[in-house]
């Protein structure tokens, strides 16, 4: 493995570009706010195991294809952004339940926060590009671990990170809309407020250049 040293930077260096708010903390504070707590943690989950695709894809060489065609880039970008667009209309649209029926449409909510969140996370190819590009910085060939061991690992490290980053946001956000919970008109604008998040974050992959 890695000098301490190197190591020691990593650390560092991951928890800084993790607890910045990017758009995985956002889109796990968008569930939180139309869905509730339980689903917001739940993408959380479905955002971390999407991750450990591009994980492998790093330690497999893969993400290269990324920079090699950039069609293929761009293709898979443009996907990613109308399914985070979709997801946030399809909030706005939604309706709003009675408050004796939310832990039954919470469950079922959970349940689609989480595939929902592995295909957002799965599609989202500057992930793939962050792990190809960061991860080499910390590798060390003449470890006594095989190179693809060292990615392994480090992504998983990197992952780990990132998710805890998501579970605060989503906490924060579920104690921001706990006292408004028993509205039920505050429970629809809280809904549109993450489609909002979402349609946005769309907007925002959508428009980005690289």
């Amino acid at each position: 493995m890695p000098s301490t040293e190197l190591l020691i930077a990593f650390f560092a260096t991951t928890a800084i570009f993790a607890y910045i708010p990017g758009p995985a903390m956002l889109y796990a504070a968008a569930q939180t706010m139309a869905r509730g707590r339980w689903s917001g943690l739940t993408a959380a989950l479905g955002i971390h195991l999407g991750g450990y695709v591009h994980v492998i894809a790093a330690a497999a060489g893969l993400s290269v294809l990324f920079h090699a065609v950039p069609p293929l880039y761009m293709a898979v970008k443009l996907i990613g952004a109308l399914y985070l667009i979709w997801l946030g209309v399809s909030l706005f649209r939604a309706r709003t339940q009675g408050d004796a029926a939310l832990p039954l449409i919470e469950r079922k909510s959970a349940r689609r926060a989480f595939f929902e969140s592995i295909t957002v996370e799965v599609l989202n190819p500057k992930t793939a590009i962050f792990f190809m590009a960061f991860l080499p910085q910390f590798i060390d060939a003449s470890a006594a671990f095989p190179v693809w061991l060292q990615f392994v690992v480090l992504g998983t490290i990197v992952n780990l990170m990132f998710s805890s980053a998501d579970i605060m946001c989503v906490f924060l956000a579920g104690a921001m809309i706990a006292r408004l919970r028993r509205s039920g008109r505050a429970q629809r604008m809280m809904q549109r407020a993450g489609g909002a998040v979402l349609v946005g974050l769309g907007v925002h992959v959508a428009l980005q250049k690289s």
